[in-house]
C-alpha cells in the first residue's frame, strides 16, 4: 500500500502548477501529504456519519460543505496551514483523469452489483430511455440556452459540450434517503440505473463534443458510428470480464479474501481496458460488468463470504464517496476563490451561475415531461408523484466536476479553447454540483413528505406495535431463564425494564395487526399483499440458508431467487405465484420429442434426460422446503388469523405441481432422486464435521495449528464433492429387461432373441401407447412409471385394474387371441418402456409350444 501511495503522490505532484501566493516553493513539498488528506477527510467523514446519524441531512450534501470549507479555509489563509496545506492543494490539483480512475470503478461496481435483477429487467426500458434520448434531450436544452441567452460568444459545439458535460447526473444522496425513507425500491431502481447509464452516456456525448471543440470534424455518420462504437463496445468489454470473471471464481473454494480481491481487481480492470486501452467507455463497462455480477454471480458468495463481500464494498463505497465529495468541495472553493478574473471580466457570473442553475432544471422537467408517455407505459410505470421525485433527483457530482477540470486544464494549452472559458467550465460546473446537492439533495425529504410518500401504512404500523409486544414477551420469558443466577443470585424485573426504553409503555391490550380488517369477512388487500411479501421474503432467505448447507447448487439457486423476485411484483394483485417462473425448469425437456423421434440413440435420450431431471428434482426439493419453512415461520409470528390462512393456502397449493412432478420422477427414475438426496447429505455431514472442528477451536480443546490441518482436510472433501458429485448411473438396457417379470421366465434362448430386437422408448405423460379398437401392432413392456386405461365400451372398471406399473405388460392379450385393442392405454407419468413387435413374438411362438402356454398364463 505505502509504495502505491507514494506512486501516486508522485503522479499528483507532477501536475501541480506552482502558486505565487505560496510562501513554501513547489520542491518543497512531499508528495506524502497527499496521505493527511486522506486521513483527514476520513477522520472528518467518520465525525460527520456519527453526528448525521438519525437526522435525515444527507450525508454527502454534508461531505460538500464540509470539503467547501477546507478548500476556503486553506485558500483564505494565504497557504499558512503547514503540510495539511500542502496536501490540500496535492488533492486539489489531481489530474482529473486519475480522479475518475481512481474513484469511479468502485463506485460503479458497488452500486450496479447491490441492484437487484428483476426490477433492472423491469425498468431498463425507462432507465435507458433516461440515458440516451434524456441526456440527448438535456445536452440540446442546455447548450441552446448556453448559445443563446449566455453573453460568452461561445460556438455550439463549445455551448453544446458544456450541456453535455452538465447532463451526467449523480444522484447517490438522493437514492440514500429514498432508501432510508423506505420508498419503493422501483423508484430507487429507476434513478440509480439511470444515473449509472447517465454517466456513461453523458461521458460519451462529452467526448464527441470535446473532440469536435478541439477541430475534429464529424459527419452524422460517423456521429452514430462513434456512439455506438463507444457504448457497445463498452457493453462487450463488461460482459467479456464478466464471464472470465465468473469462471476464474468458479474455480475458488471457501476462500473469501480471494473472492472479494478478484470482485476489486476486475473492476479497475475492466475500466482501464475499456477507457484506455480499447478508447470507449469504461463507465458503461464498468456498469455492464456490476450488473453482470448481480445477475450471475450474486450466489457464488455463501454464508459468511456473501457477508464478508457486502460490508468490503460498502466500506470501499463510504471510503470512495467520504474523499470524493471532500474533494469536489475543495476544488469548487479553490476554483471559484482562485479565478478573480472571472468577476472582473464578467461581473455577473454569480447571477448567470444561478439562471444555468434554473435552466439544469427546467432541462430535466424537459426531459422527464417529452419521455413521461413513455416512463408511464414500460416496466413498473410511473405516476405523476415519481415523476417529481425523478426531476428533482436530477444532481450533479463528481463525474461533471472532474470532465470540466479536464476541459480546464486542455483551455490553458489549446489554441482551439481559453483559458477564460476553461475556468467558466469550472465555476459553472463547480456551481451546479454545489446548488444541485444543497438545494435538491436538502430538500427531498420536504417533497417525499409533501407528496405523501414516506408515510407509513396502517398495515406496516400494526405489524410493528404487534411484534413490539412480542418483544416485550420475549423478554420477559429471557429474563425467566437469566434471572436467578447462580453465583450472583436475584435481579429485580423493574430496575432491567428502565434500561430498555424501546419497550415501555406498552401496557394494556393489544391489537392483533390484522384483526381490525378481518372483521365481517371483508379482508383488505394491503394486509393481504403484507402477508404475500413477507412469506416470500421468508422463502427467500429459506433458499440462502439451503445454498449455505449445500442443498441446492449455485445455478439452481439463482433461479429460485429470481422467481421469488418476479412473485414478489405481483403480490398485490395476484395469488402467490412464485412457481410460475419455475415450471418451465421442471418440465421434462423441451428437446425430448425432437431426441425421440429422430435417429439418436435412445440411451443419449435417456442420458439428457437424466441431467435434466436431476436439476428439476432439486428446484421442486428446495420450493417444498423453503415454502415448508416460511410457512411455519408465518404461522408462529402471526397466528391463524383468516388474512394469513388464506396466504399459507395458496402456498400449500403452490406445491402441488412440484409434489406431483417428484412423485413421477420417483416412479420413473428412483436412482435420481437418491444421487440428489446422497449429494445434500455428503455435503450436510461435511459441513457439520468443519463446524464441529471449529467449535472445538473455540472452547479451547484444539490449538490454532490443529484446526487448521483437520479444517482443511475436510475442505478437501468438500472440494472433491462440488467438483466430482455422484452421478446418476443410467442402468442398461439389458439389464432393466431381464427384471422384467415376463421376460425373466421365459427360457434363457427365447429371452435373448426378444431382449435384441426390444426397443426402449421413454414416453411424456399423457401420451397413448395404442389406442381402443387399433390392430395390435407389439407388446409393451413397463419398465418404470405409470400408465392408465380407459375405455368407451366397458362399463364396468371394476373388472381391470385402473392403472398399471412396473413390471406390467400390455397388449399380448390382444396379440394373441387377434383381435383388436380393448382400450386406450396413456401414459400417466413419464414412462421407461419396452416395446417388441408381433412379428418378433409371433416368431417365438412357433418354436417351443411352452412359450406360447406361458404368454397365456400371463
Amino acid at each position: 500500500m505505502g509504495s502505491v501511495t507514494e506512486e501516486e503522490g508522485v503522479l499528483l505532484y507532477r501536475v501541480l502548477s506552482s502558486s505565487s501566493s505560496s510562501s513554501a516553493s513547489s520542491d518543497e513539498w512531499n508528495p506524502t501529504d497527499t496521505v493527511i488528506f486522506f486521513g483527514l477527510s476520513l477522520g472528518l467523514g467518520i465525525a460527520c456519519r456519527h453526528v448525521l446519524r438519525g437526522t435525515r441531512v444527507p450525508y454527502t450534501v454534508a461531505l460538500l460543505v464540509i470539503g467547501i470549507a477546507l478548500g476556503s479555509l486553506e485558500y483564505g489563509t494565504s497557504h499558512k496551514l503547514g503540510r495539511i496545506g500542502d496536501g490540500i492543494r496535492l488533492w486539489a490539483h489531481i489530474d482529473p483523469d486519475l480522479l475518475l480512475a481512481v474513484f469511479l470503478p468502485a463506485l460503479l461496481f458497488e452500486s450496479s452489483f447491490s441492484m437487484e435483477v428483476h426490477q433492472i429487467k423491469r425498468c431498463m426500458a425507462q432507465m435507458l430511455l433516461l440515458a440516451g434520448p434524456g441526456v440527448l434531450i438535456s445536452t440540446c436544452c442546455l447548450g441552446c440556452a448556453l448559445k443563446l441567452i449566455f453573453p460568452y460568444n461561445w460556438s455550439w459545439t463549445t455551448s453544446l459540450l458544456l450541456g453535455g458535460l452538465l447532463s451526467a447526473t449523480d444522484p447517490v444522496a438522493v437514492v440514500a434517503l429514498l432508501k432510508e425513507l423506505g420508498a419503493s425500491k422501483k423508484l430507487s431502481t429507476i434513478i440509480e440505473g439511470e444515473s449509472l447509464m447517465n454517466d456513461g452516456t453523458a461521458i460519451v456525448v462529452y467526448q464527441l463534443f470535446y473532440r469536435m471543440v478541439l477541430g475534429e470534424s464529424f459527419n452524422w455518420v460517423s456521429i452514430l458510428k462513434f456512439l455506438t462504437q463507444v457504448s457497445l463496445g463498452a457493453v462487450g468489454i463488461g460482459i467479456a470480464f464478466g464471464i472470465a470473471s465468473v469462471l476464474w471464481l468458479g474455480f475458488i473454494f471457501n476462500d473469501t479474501v480471494i473472492e472479494i480481491a478478484l470482485t476489486l481487481a476486475v473492476s479497475y480492470i475492466a475500466y482501464f481496458t475499456a477507457q484506455e486501452g480499447a478508447g470507449v467507455s469504461g463507465v458503461l463497462a464498468v456498469m455492464t460488468l456490476g450488473m453482470f455480477y448481480a445477475a450471475v454471480a450474486r450466489t457464488a458468495f455463501k454464508g459468511d463470504g456473501q457477508q464478508s463481500l457486502h460490508h468490503f464494498w460498502e466500506m470501499v463505497a463510504y471510503i470512495a464517496n467520504t474523499l470524493i465529495f471532500i474533494l469536489s468541495g475543495v476544488v469548487i472553493a479553490e476554483g471559484v476563490l482562485s479565478s478573480g478574473n472571472i468577476f472582473h471580466n464578467h461581473g455577473h457570473a454569480w447571477g448567470y451561475l444561478f439562471l444555468l442553475y434554473i435552466f439544469v432544471q427546467l432541462s430535466r422537467f424537459v426531459v422527464v415531461g417529452v419521455l413521461y408517455p413513455f416512463l408511464r407505459y414500460f416496466g413498473y410505470g410511473l405516476d405523476w408523484k415519481e415523476a417529481t421525485i425523478l426531476i428533482w433527483s436530477g444532481l450533479r457530482g463528481a463525474v461533471a466536476l472532474s470532465l470540466s477540470l479536464s476541459v480546464k486544464r486542455t483551455s490553458d494549452s489549446s489554441m482551439y479553447l481559453s483559458s477564460e472559458t476553461g475556468t467558466l467550465f469550472v465555476f459553472f460546473t463547480g456551481g451546479i454540483v454545489l446548488l444541485t446537492l444543497i438545494v435538491n439533495g436538502s430538500t427531498t425529504q420536504f417533497i417525499l413528505h409533501l407528496l405523501d410518500m414516506d408515510r407509513i401504512s396502517a398495515t406496516k404500523k400494526r405489524i410493528l406495535n404487534y411484534t413490539k409486544y412480542e418483544m416485550l414477551n420475549k423478554a420477559l420469558e429471557a429474563f425467566g431463564d437469566l434471572g436467578d443466577d447462580e453465583e450472583l443470585g436475584p435481579v429485580d424485573w423493574p430496575t432491567v425494564k428502565t434500561y430498555i426504553a424501546s419497550l415501555n409503555n406498552l401496557e394494556g391490550s393489544f391489537e392483533h395487526p390484522h384483526s381490525a380488517s378481518e372483521a365481517g369477512n371483508n379482508l383488505d388487500p394491503n394486509n393481504l399483499k403484507d402477508i404475500r411479501l413477507r412469506l416470500l421474503n421468508g422463502v427467500q432467505a429459506a433458499y440462502w440458508g439451503m445454498l449455505d448447507e449445500g442443498r441446492i447448487m449455485q445455478t439452481t439457486a439463482n433461479i429460485l431467487m429470481q422467481s421469488v423476485d418476479e412473485a414478489i411484483d405481483l403480490a398485490s394483485h395476484e395469488c402467490l405465484c412464485d412457481w410460475k417462473g419455475l415450471r418451465s425448469n421442471v418440465h421434462f425437456p423441451s428437446y425430448y420429442k425432437f431426441l425421440q423421434a429422430s435417429i439418436f440413440p435412445q440411451r443419449m435420450v435417456t442420458y439428457f434426460t437424466v441431467e435434466r431431471l436431476e436439476s428439476a428434482c432439486y428446484i421442486c426439493a428446495a420450493f417444498l422446503r423453503a415454502h415448508r419453512i416460511a410457512r411455519r415461520q408465518l404461522h408462529d409470528f402471526i397466528g391463524g388469523s383468516d388474512i394469513a390462512s388464506i396466504v399459507i393456502n395458496e402456498s400449500e397449493a403452490e406445491g402441488e405441481e412440484a409434489r406431483k412432478f417428484l412423485e413421477d420422477v420417483r416412479v420413473t427414475f428412483p436412482q435420481v432422486l437418491r444421487v440428489v438426496k446422497t449429494r445434500q447429505v455428503t455435503y450436510s455431514v461435511l459441513n457439520h464435521l468443519i463446524d464441529y472442528v471449529q467449535n472445538l477451536e473455540k472452547v479451547g480443546l484444539l490449538e490454532e495449528k490443529e484446526m487448521l490441518h483437520l479444517h482443511d482436510a475436510v475442505q478437501t472433501d468438500l472440494k472433491r464433492l462440488l467438483r466430482n458429485p455422484p452421478l446418476v448411473k443410467v442402468p442398461k438396457i439389458t439389464d432393466l429387461i431381464s427384471v422384467h417379470p415376463l421376460l425373466g421366465a421365459l427360457p434363457s434362448m427365447v429371452r435373448k432373441a426378444l431382449e435384441g430386437s426390444a426397443k426402449e422408448i421413454m414416453k411424456p405423460c399423457g401420451v397413448p401407447l395404442y389406442k381402443e379398437g387399433s390392430e395390435p401392432n407389439g407388446v409393451w413392456l413397463i419398465s418404470n412409471g405409470v400408465v392408465k386405461w380407459t375405455s368407451k365400451k366397458i362399463r364396468s372398471r371394476h373388472s381391470l385394474h385402473p392403472t398399471f406399473t412396473h413390471g406390467s405388460t400390455l397388449g399380448l392379450y390382444e396379440l394373441l387371441v387377434g383381435k383388436r385393442c380393448m382400450c386406450d392405454i396413456i401414459t400417466d407419468s413419464v414412462v421407461l418402456c419396452f416395446f417388441i413387435e408381433s412379428e418378433k413374438i409371433l416368431s417365438v411362438l412357433g418354436s417351443d409350444p411352452a412359450v406360447e402356454d406361458f404368454l397365456w398364463q400371463v
